[in-house]
């Protein structure tokens, strides 16, 4: 699979009810078309975690990856994809990444920890609508 240079690609977990919630909220709010998608459950999933040293055992939850440049994990990676959202999360991101790394992965492991217990579990990873197939790596 091609892997494009131009898009940042976000790894997410497929069968988590909060995850593919979020992701069709990137999707609706990604209106420069920047981000490409992948379930880190999906060979390419993890052939991308694999190739940047991410234990995916670690980093369950996401994953954005900037092509040719850096990628981030955790809130870090939340905060990398608000900032690309436009409006009052391109202003909020770059203000909580002044707050040490630690403390924002504090919140942001105990949402990840119980999101299976508040949001649920999907049997299968989410398959995309026709119209939306473009934007996953498969």
């Amino acid at each position: 699979m091609e892997i494009p240079k131009n898009k940042k690609i976000i790894l997410f977990d497929g069968v988590c009810n909060l995850c593919n919630n979020a992701v069709q909220y990137i999707i609706k709010k990604d209106k420069k078309d920047v981000f490409r998608f992948a379930s880190l459950q999906s060979d390419i999933g993890l052939q991308l975690a694999k190739e940047r040293g991410i234990d995916t055992g670690q980093v369950d939850s996401i994953v954005m990856i900037d092509p040719g440049n850096a990628y981030y994990v955790k809130s870090t990676a939340a905060l990398e994809i608000a900032k690309d959202l436009g409006g009052f999360y391109a202003f909020l991101a770059p203000v909580l990444l002044y707050i040490p790394t630690r403390l924002r992965d504090i919140g942001y492991d105990f949402i990840a920890r119980n999101r299976y217990k508040w949001y649920g579990k999907k049997d299968q990873c989410m398959i995309p609508t026709a119209e939306l197939k473009e934007k996953f790596l498969e």
